[in-house]
């Protein structure tokens, strides 16, 4: 199994958890950790709500006693902006400049994906971001609306960044389309930082044919309600057989993520709902379960159902 380092901080395994909207809080990390995962990142957050001191965004910048390493994942496209908010992430280990998002939401303020239009814009912030001493990481996708991955690439290590995630998907591609690969080789051979491949890793088999190419495997869909993903990779790599989180293993799980979530004081009942239902999946009388946990109302209600 390759080892990865990203800047001077050296991960004990390649296998990294995505940052998520909606899934990778505090709690949902530790969960992710404890199963294998060598670093996560918080889920992405918009520089100015983080300059706002938004209240939710603030909960979701928490980390849980002793995570390390953590990464914060921000986007925006004002440079002073990130200039203003260097006091808000300068204690986290890296920083992550999200150039991927796909939601309209977020493009519409010409950030996230739509960052990809315009390269010298993410040169600027890494550079700044990097003049402070910081860690930075990008993570991109193959494009806007047209390939231009290699290039963008290819400036992003000219600006200094640390490493690059690439998800092997234009902006304008949904999940029905499936990541292709053959970007995120082409890339790996064209830059000397390394290259974390993220897109459709979802067995033990696949996270070794990532590491084919690429120097780390990021893990985003498959870890959704499935933090076990990390240890069946992980026991993939020493045996060489797959061993998937069981039904009564994923709902343990789901138990502990709403017990640290109530300790840490992120429980909120959306959040907890949805991600119950990610839970559920797979287990007999599926169906019926994810329509009687969306009907509670109250944390009390969802965890005698749990």
């Amino acid at each position: 199994m390759k080892s990865l380092k990203i800047g001077d901080i050296k991960l004990k395994n390649p296998f990294i958890l995505a940052p998520m909207v909606d899934v990778t809080d505090c709690a949902y990390r530790e969960i992710c950790r404890k199963a294998g995962a060598s670093l996560a990142y918080t889920e992405m957050l918009y520089i100015d709500a983080i300059l706002h001191e938004n209240r939710k965004t603030m909960s979701l910048m928490k980390r849980y006693p002793k995570e390390n390493p953590l990464g914060i994942q921000i986007t925006g496209n004002n440079l002073e902006e990130f200039k203003r908010g260097i006091n808000f992430i300068k204690d986290y280990d890296l920083v992550d400049i999200n150039c991927g998002c796909p939601s309209e939401r977020i493009t519409g303020n010409k950030a996230g994906s739509y960052l990809l239009k315009s390269p010298e814009k993410i040169v600027s912030i890494i550079k700044m971001l990097k003049s402070t001493g910081l860690t930075v990481t990008a993570k991109i996708r193959l494009g806007f609306d047209k390939n231009n991955s290699l290039n963008v690439a290819k400036k992003i290590e000219k600006a200094g960044a640390d490493a690059l995630t690439v998800h092997a998907r234009l902006a304008k591609e949904g999940y029905d389309t499936s990541a292709d690969w053959t970007w995120i080789s082409k890339i790996k051979k064209e830059i000397g930082i390394p290259v974390i491949g993220n897109g459709d890793i979802n067995s033990g088999e696949k996270a070794r044919e990532m590491l084919e190419i690429a120097d780390g495997a990021m893990i985003a869909r498959a870890a959704i309600g499935n933090p076990g993903i990390f240890k069946q990779i992980l026991y993939y790599f020493k045996t060489g057989k797959e061993r998937p989180p069981t039904s009564k293993e994923r709902i343990q799980s789901l138990k502990e993520y709403i017990k640290l979530a109530k300790n840490y004081k992120i429980a909120e009942m959306p959040r907890i709902k949805q991600l119950g239902c990610h839970f559920i999946k797979g287990q007999e009388g599926a169906a019926k379960m994810r329509a009687e946990l969306m009907g509670m109302k109250t944390l009390d209600e969802i965890e005698r159902f749990v």
